[in-house]
C-alpha cells in the first residue's frame, strides 16, 4: 500500500516539478499564475492536469487548441512516481526519513532536468537541498549523523572544486582564471594550499584574509592558480614522507575541508550578490561548472564523504558510457551526479564498507 501511495504522490509531485523545471530558470513564480497552455494561453483545468493520465487520454495534445504537448511531462511524472515508489519499497516505514528521501529525490529530478535544458543548477535548489540535508542530520540523524553531514558537504564540495581547478589549469595550459572580486576560485585554491600545510582552519582563515585584502584594495589581488594548487599538492606530498606531524590523509582531508568551506561560502555570496559583468567569463575555457561543486556539497551533506565518492564514481562511469553511446549529444555533469547520488543514498555506505573489508581496513 505504501508503495502505491508513493507512486501516486510522486506522480503528483512530478507534475509540480514540470512547473519548477519550466519556470524557475526564467525567474518566474512556480505558484502563480496558474498553469496555461503555452500555445493558446487557455488556463488548464483539473482534468487537464491529472498526472500521466491526462496526457494519455488527450493523446499528447492540448484539448483546447490541439497543440502537441511534450512527452517529457508524463515522463517526469512517471519517473518521479517510480522513484518515490521504489524509495517506499526500500524504506517501508512512513516516517520522517521517508519524507526526506522523497524530498531528496524530487530535488535531484528538478536539478537534472534544469541542467539538461539550461546548463545551470539553480542556487535555490542546491543550497536548499544542502540546508535540508543538514537539517535532517541535525534533527533525525538521517540519512547520516550531523558531524558526518557537514564534513561530507565541505569535503565533497572541496574535492570537486579542486578537481575542476586542476582540470582548468590543464585546459588553459597553466594560465590562471579570471580573478574574482571580492571572492573567487583562487581563494578556494589558496585555502587548500594553506590547509594542506597547517590545517583546515588556517586555510579558511587565509582565504578570508585574502578576501579582506581585496575589499581594502577595491580590486582583486592576483593569486596564480598554478602556485596555490601546486602548493596544496606539495603539502600533501611532504606530509606523506612524515616530514611534519600531520599524515598524508590528515593533510589531504584538511585541504578538502578548507576548499569546500570557501567554495560553498563564496558560492552563497555570489548567489546573494550576483555578478554584473560576465562577458569576460563567457570566453574563458572551463572544465566544470561551479554549480556542480554546489551540488556536490548538497550530496555530501546527505550521503557523507565516503558514499559521495561512490556517487562520483557512478557519475563518471555513467557519463563515460552515455558519452560513448551519444557522441553528438552534449550533456552536463549534474544529471550524472544526481544519478550517482540517488544510488549512493541506498547502497553507497555498504559498498564503501565492502571495499574497506576487501582491503583489510575494517
Amino acid at each position: 500500500m505504501l508503495v502505491f501511495l508513493g507512486f501516486v504522490l510522486g506522480a503528483v509531485i512530478g507534475s509540480f516539478l514540470n512547473v519548477v523545471v519550466y519556470r524557475l530558470p526564467k525567474g518566474e513564480s512556480v505558484v502563480h499564475p496558474p498553469s496555461r497552455c503555452p500555445v493558446c494561453g487557455h488556463r488548464l483545468g483539473a482534468l487537464d492536469m491529472v498526472p500521466i493520465l491526462s496526457w494519455l487520454v488527450f493523446r499528447g495534445r492540448c484539448r483546447y487548441c490541439g497543440a502537441p504537448v511534450s512527452a517529457r511531462y508524463p515522463l517526469v511524472e512517471a519517473l518521479t512516481g517510480g522513484l518515490f515508489a521504489l524509495a517506499a519499497w526500500l524504506h517501508p516505514v512512513p516516517d520522517a526519513g521517508l519524507v526526506l528521501v522523497w524530498a531528496f529525490t524530487a530535488l535531484l529530478i528538478a536539478l537534472s532536468f534544469i541542467d539538461i535544458d539550461h546548463y545551470v543548477l539553480p542556487d535555490g535548489l542546491t543550497y536548499g537541498g544542502l540546508a535540508l540535508g543538514l537539517l535532517g542530520a541535525a534533527l533525525w540523524a538521517f540519512p547520516v549523523a550531523w558531524g558526518e553531514a557537514w564534513r561530507g558537504a565541505l569535503a565533497a564540495a572541496g574535492l570537486l572544486a579542486l578537481i575542476g581547478g586542476f582540470a582548468n589549469l590543464v585546459l588553459r595550459r597553466g594560465a590562471s582564471g579570471r580573478p574574482g572580486y571580492p571572492v573567487g576560485l583562487e581563494h578556494v585554491y589558496l585555502a587548500a594550499a594553506v590547509a594542506a600545510w597547517f590545517g583546515w582552519g588556517w586555510g579558511a582563515l587565509a582565504a578570508a584574509a585574502a578576501v579582506a585584502v581585496n575589499l581594502v584594495r577595491r580590486r582583486p589581488l592576483p593569486l596564480p592558480d598554478a602556485l596555490t594548487l601546486g602548493a596544496a599538492v606539495l603539502g600533501i606530498v611532504v606530509a606523506s614522507y612524515g616530514v611534519r606531524p600531520p599524515g598524508v590523509l590528515e593533510s589531504a582531508w584538511a585541504a578538502l575541508l578548507a576548499a569546500g568551506a570557501v567554495a560553498l561560502a563564496g558560492g552563497l555570496y555570489w548567489a546573494l550578490v550576483p555578478e554584473e559583468d560576465e562577458d569576460d567569463e563567457d570566453d574563458e575555457p572551463v572544465a566544470m561548472g561551479f554549480g556542480d561543486v554546489k551540488l556536490a556539497g548538497m550530496l555530501g551533506a546527505w550521503l557523507g564523504f565516503g558514499p559521495f565518492l561512490v556517487a562520483l564514481m557512478v557519475a563518471v562511469f555513467a557519463g563515460a558510457v552515455l558519452g560513448l553511446l551519444f557522441r553528438r549529444r552534449k550533456l552536463p555533469f549534474g544529471p550524472y551526479l544526481a544519478l550517482g547520488g540517488w544510488i549512493a543514498l541506498w547502497w553507497g555506505a555498504s559498498w564503501v564498507q565492502a571495499y574497506l573489508a576487501y582491503l583489510g581496513l575494517s
